[in-house]
Protein backbone atom coordinates (compact mmCIF):
# COMPACT_ATOMS: atom_id res chain seq x y z
CA UNK A 1 0.00 0.00 0.00
CA UNK A 2 1.91 3.46 -0.99
CA UNK A 3 2.23 6.07 0.78
CA UNK A 4 -0.02 8.06 -2.48
CA UNK A 5 -2.81 5.85 -1.57
CA UNK A 6 -2.68 6.41 2.23
CA UNK A 7 -2.84 10.07 1.67
CA UNK A 8 -5.51 9.95 -0.76
CA UNK A 9 -7.86 7.97 1.83
CA UNK A 10 -7.40 10.08 4.71
CA UNK A 11 -7.74 13.02 2.35
CA UNK A 12 -11.26 11.26 2.01
CA UNK A 13 -11.51 10.97 5.63
CA UNK A 14 -11.34 14.95 6.20
CA UNK A 15 -13.32 15.70 2.86
CA UNK A 16 -16.53 14.16 4.59
CA UNK A 17 -16.17 15.19 8.00
CA UNK A 18 -15.07 18.66 7.39
CA UNK A 19 -15.25 20.25 3.80
CA UNK A 20 -18.60 21.48 2.39
CA UNK A 21 -20.02 18.43 0.37
CA UNK A 22 -21.09 18.89 -3.67
CA UNK A 23 -23.19 17.36 -5.73
CA UNK A 24 -23.72 17.09 -9.31
CA UNK A 25 -27.37 16.53 -9.77
CA UNK A 26 -29.86 19.41 -8.33
CA UNK A 27 -31.07 19.12 -5.01
CA UNK A 28 -34.32 17.47 -5.22
CA UNK A 29 -37.37 19.69 -4.29
CA UNK A 30 -35.31 23.03 -4.44
CA UNK A 31 -37.79 24.49 -6.80
CA UNK A 32 -40.65 24.00 -3.82
CA UNK A 33 -41.68 26.74 -1.85
CA UNK A 34 -39.93 26.84 1.68
CA UNK A 35 -43.09 27.17 3.53
CA UNK A 36 -42.74 28.62 7.09
CA UNK A 37 -42.89 26.06 9.52
CA UNK A 38 -43.22 26.70 13.53
CA UNK A 39 -39.85 26.23 15.82
CA UNK A 40 -41.12 23.21 17.24
CA UNK A 41 -41.34 21.57 13.06
CA UNK A 42 -38.27 23.53 12.13
CA UNK A 43 -36.25 21.83 15.08
CA UNK A 44 -37.89 18.73 14.91
CA UNK A 45 -37.20 18.66 10.71
CA UNK A 46 -33.46 19.61 11.22
CA UNK A 47 -33.17 16.73 13.94
CA UNK A 48 -34.08 14.23 11.31
CA UNK A 49 -32.31 15.61 8.25
CA UNK A 50 -29.36 15.47 10.91
CA UNK A 51 -29.96 11.74 11.16
CA UNK A 52 -29.89 11.39 7.71
CA UNK A 53 -26.57 13.37 7.01
CA UNK A 54 -25.00 11.26 9.74
CA UNK A 55 -26.23 8.42 8.16
CA UNK A 56 -24.33 9.52 4.96
CA UNK A 57 -21.10 10.10 7.15
CA UNK A 58 -21.16 6.51 7.63
CA UNK A 59 -22.16 5.36 4.85
CA UNK A 60 -19.01 7.19 3.10
CA UNK A 61 -16.76 5.46 5.54
CA UNK A 62 -18.97 1.83 5.36
CA UNK A 63 -17.86 2.26 1.11
CA UNK A 64 -14.19 3.15 1.77
CA UNK A 65 -13.44 0.34 4.34
CA UNK A 66 -15.33 -2.29 1.91
CA UNK A 67 -13.61 -1.01 -1.09
CA UNK A 68 -10.05 -0.84 0.64
CA UNK A 69 -9.93 -4.86 1.34
CA UNK A 70 -12.45 -5.88 -1.15
CA UNK A 71 -11.04 -8.49 -3.66
CA UNK A 72 -12.94 -7.83 -6.73
CA UNK A 73 -11.81 -4.64 -9.19
CA UNK A 74 -15.51 -4.74 -10.47
CA UNK A 75 -16.77 -4.89 -6.32
CA UNK A 76 -14.46 -1.84 -5.89
CA UNK A 77 -15.57 -0.24 -8.70
CA UNK A 78 -19.38 -0.68 -7.74
CA UNK A 79 -18.67 0.40 -4.23
CA UNK A 80 -16.52 3.40 -5.36
CA UNK A 81 -19.79 4.88 -7.33
CA UNK A 82 -22.34 4.17 -4.78
CA UNK A 83 -20.00 6.24 -2.49
CA UNK A 84 -19.95 9.29 -5.22
CA UNK A 85 -24.09 8.95 -4.94
CA UNK A 86 -24.24 9.11 -1.39
CA UNK A 87 -21.98 12.47 -1.60
CA UNK A 88 -24.68 13.61 -3.15
CA UNK A 89 -26.85 12.86 -0.21
CA UNK A 90 -24.24 14.75 2.22
CA UNK A 91 -24.32 17.42 -0.04
CA UNK A 92 -27.91 17.56 0.35
CA UNK A 93 -28.93 16.78 3.82
CA UNK A 94 -26.09 19.42 4.99
CA UNK A 95 -27.99 22.28 2.82
CA UNK A 96 -31.50 21.01 4.40
CA UNK A 97 -29.66 21.65 8.05
CA UNK A 98 -28.50 24.81 7.16
CA UNK A 99 -31.89 26.01 5.70
CA UNK A 100 -33.24 24.90 8.94
CA UNK A 101 -31.18 26.26 11.18
CA UNK A 102 -29.49 23.46 12.30
CA UNK A 103 -26.37 21.79 12.48
CA UNK A 104 -24.58 18.68 11.83
CA UNK A 105 -23.62 15.94 14.62
CA UNK A 106 -20.65 16.71 17.01
CA UNK A 107 -20.10 12.55 17.28
CA UNK A 108 -19.70 12.46 12.92
CA UNK A 109 -15.81 11.29 14.01
CA UNK A 110 -16.84 8.79 16.43
CA UNK A 111 -19.58 7.57 13.94
CA UNK A 112 -17.30 8.08 11.06
CA UNK A 113 -14.34 5.78 12.45
CA UNK A 114 -17.03 3.05 13.80
CA UNK A 115 -18.31 2.34 10.27
CA UNK A 116 -14.74 2.32 8.61
CA UNK A 117 -13.69 -0.54 10.93
CA UNK A 118 -17.33 -2.51 10.32
CA UNK A 119 -16.49 -1.79 6.53
CA UNK A 120 -13.19 -3.23 6.33
CA UNK A 121 -14.29 -6.00 8.60
CA UNK A 122 -16.92 -7.29 6.00
CA UNK A 123 -14.70 -6.67 3.05
CA UNK A 124 -11.81 -9.07 5.34
CA UNK A 125 -14.73 -11.57 5.53
CA UNK A 126 -15.08 -11.90 1.28
CA UNK A 127 -16.84 -10.19 -1.14
CA UNK A 128 -20.48 -12.17 -1.09
CA UNK A 129 -20.02 -11.02 3.23
CA UNK A 130 -19.10 -7.54 2.13
CA UNK A 131 -21.83 -7.29 -0.46
CA UNK A 132 -24.58 -8.99 1.65
CA UNK A 133 -23.44 -6.39 4.43
CA UNK A 134 -23.87 -3.82 2.03
CA UNK A 135 -27.29 -4.97 1.23
CA UNK A 136 -28.91 -5.05 4.44
CA UNK A 137 -27.40 -1.97 5.18
CA UNK A 138 -29.52 -0.10 2.45
CA UNK A 139 -32.42 -2.28 3.18
CA UNK A 140 -32.32 -0.98 6.74
CA UNK A 141 -31.71 3.10 5.83
CA UNK A 142 -34.46 2.07 3.47
CA UNK A 143 -36.41 1.34 6.27
CA UNK A 144 -35.68 4.08 8.33
CA UNK A 145 -36.15 7.00 5.48
CA UNK A 146 -39.80 5.27 5.29
CA UNK A 147 -40.26 6.10 8.26
CA UNK A 148 -38.60 9.88 8.16
CA UNK A 149 -41.46 9.89 5.24
CA UNK A 150 -44.03 9.92 7.51
CA UNK A 151 -42.47 11.70 10.23
CA UNK A 152 -41.34 14.50 8.63
CA UNK A 153 -43.98 17.91 9.15
CA UNK A 154 -46.62 17.56 6.18
CA UNK A 155 -45.36 20.95 5.43
CA UNK A 156 -42.18 20.57 5.11
CA UNK A 157 -41.63 19.01 1.01
CA UNK A 158 -38.48 20.22 0.85
CA UNK A 159 -36.80 17.72 3.25
CA UNK A 160 -39.50 15.12 1.81
CA UNK A 161 -38.03 15.43 -1.90
CA UNK A 162 -34.56 14.74 -0.39
CA UNK A 163 -35.60 11.90 1.61
CA UNK A 164 -37.25 10.14 -1.19
CA UNK A 165 -34.83 10.64 -3.70
CA UNK A 166 -32.04 9.66 -1.05
CA UNK A 167 -34.36 6.29 -0.64
CA UNK A 168 -34.55 5.75 -3.98
CA UNK A 169 -30.94 5.59 -4.63
CA UNK A 170 -30.41 3.37 -1.10
CA UNK A 171 -32.95 0.71 -3.43
CA UNK A 172 -30.50 0.63 -6.33
CA UNK A 173 -27.18 0.34 -4.19
CA UNK A 174 -29.13 -2.71 -2.73
CA UNK A 175 -30.14 -4.02 -5.85
CA UNK A 176 -26.45 -3.21 -7.20
CA UNK A 177 -25.42 -5.44 -4.36
CA UNK A 178 -27.89 -8.80 -4.83
CA UNK A 179 -26.58 -8.36 -8.79
CA UNK A 180 -22.85 -9.10 -7.74
CA UNK A 181 -23.26 -11.98 -5.66
CA UNK A 182 -24.67 -10.50 -1.97
CA UNK A 183 -25.03 -13.73 0.32
CA UNK A 184 -27.95 -13.13 3.02
CA UNK A 185 -26.76 -12.00 6.83
CA UNK A 186 -28.00 -14.65 9.39
CA UNK A 187 -31.09 -12.84 11.16
CA UNK A 188 -28.67 -12.50 14.66
CA UNK A 189 -26.54 -9.93 12.75
CA UNK A 190 -29.32 -8.26 11.08
CA UNK A 191 -30.58 -7.30 14.34
CA UNK A 192 -27.76 -6.31 15.82
CA UNK A 193 -27.32 -3.88 12.90
CA UNK A 194 -30.91 -2.70 13.43
CA UNK A 195 -30.30 -2.06 17.78
CA UNK A 196 -26.86 -0.44 16.62
CA UNK A 197 -28.73 2.25 14.34
CA UNK A 198 -31.17 3.32 16.55
CA UNK A 199 -28.74 3.78 19.19
CA UNK A 200 -27.00 5.90 16.53
CA UNK A 201 -30.28 7.44 15.44
CA UNK A 202 -30.96 8.61 19.13
CA UNK A 203 -27.64 10.24 19.67
CA UNK A 204 -27.30 11.88 16.27
CA UNK A 205 -31.41 13.67 16.69
CA UNK A 206 -29.71 15.48 19.80
CA UNK A 207 -26.69 15.83 19.46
Amino acid sequence: MSIDFLILECDRALRTLAAPARSQRPVPGAELLDVELSDQQRRHAAGLMRVNHCGEVCAQALYQGQSLTSRQPHVRDALRKAAEEETEHLAWTEQRIGELGGRKSLLNPLWYMGSLSLGIVAGVLGDKWNLGFLAETERQVEAHLNRHLEDLPEEDERSKAIVDQMRLDEIQHAEMAVHFGAAELPEPVRFGMRAMAKVMTGLAYRF
